[in-house]
């Protein structure tokens, strides 16, 4: 068996930093870069953030459903990026949320999890709202190929708060209910596990011990969103070192198109977030 995602995460974080950067090819951005809302558009911004963002971020963060506006021709710029990144050995963590009942799930699974597909990631984001154990194949197939789970917990966004504070009939909340899901998943002897969870840098600090997890973070809500590396330390401050992926879109994408500015942004989230962090 593989070593675990975490395990290979956190060596990542060590060696290069806790920034993931989010590559969120809208219209808007594409608007903004003064590029055509094309699937030539697309591909020049991919390439580019990728390219910037070489030995400066742990990974990238592919947000699958800009590529997926174009259908197949869309897929295929999302192919080539992540191929490219693979490349470049840096980490991809496809933002494609899926989640479903366990058998489409091993669909999703085999899709973003599995060595033949060319849309393999490292890591890819899963929703529970079916049901943790509905996601079950995920978690198998990333434990089985040293890939990785990341699972909505407590997001950035205000309105994901109704669902993800409510309580359960057992008067716990649903997004701590996730945490220690996940937790009881990562049991190990050695190493942090393939599972994580997606937690804002924007919450309140949930009723649950982050430091039990197992597993690591993926941090979303810094930079445009409001969130700070500070914001990030104080959130994550009692966990194990090199355990939380703070992942920054926007206020790295809004410094391009050149390279140099992306680059320059990316660097200085980068050392702002490592001198919080590490």
């Amino acid at each position: 068996m593989a070593d675990s995602f975490g395990t290979r995460l956190q060596s990542r974080i060590r060696a290069l930093g806790p920034l993931c950067v989010g590559i969120d090819p809208s219209r808007q951005l594409l608007e903004s870069w003064d590029r055509p809302d094309s699937v030539e558009g697309l591909e020049f911004c991919s390439l580019a953030v990728l390219e910037a963002v070489i030995d400066t971020a742990a990974a990238i963060k592919p947000q699958v459903s800009f590529f997926e506006r174009f259908g197949a021709d869309g897929y295929r710029v999302l192919e080539r990026l992540m191929a490219d990144a693979r490349d470049a050995d840096i980490l991809i963590v496809a933002d494609a949320k899926r989640g479903d009942v366990a058998l489409t799930n091993e669909g999703y699974a085999e899709a973003w999890l599995h060595e033949r597909s060319p849309l393999v990631a490292d890591a890819v984001t899963a929703s529970p709202y079916v049901g943790f154990a509905a996601l079950a194949p995920l978690f198998d197939l990333a434990t089985h190929f040293g890939r990785g789970v990341f699972v909505l917990a407590a997001t950035s966004n205000d309105d994901g708060r109704a669902v993800q504070l409510a309580r359960t009939e057992d008067n716990e909340r649903v997004e701590d209910l996730v945490l220690r899901s996940v937790a009881e998943r990562n049991q190990r002897d050695d190493g942090l596990g393939s599972l994580g969870v997606v937690l804002g840098a924007t919450r309140d600090h949930p009723e649950f011990n982050l430091a039990s997890l197992g597993g690591p973070f993926l941090v979303p809500g810094v930079g445009a969103q409001g969130a700070t590396a500070d914001h990030v330390a104080r959130l994550f401050g009692r966990c194990p070192p090199a355990t939380v992926l703070a992942s920054v879109s926007r206020a790295v994408l809004e410094a391009g198109p050149e390279r140099a500015g992306l680059r320059d942004a990316a660097r200085r989230w980068r050392d702002d977030l490592s001198a919080a962090l590490l």
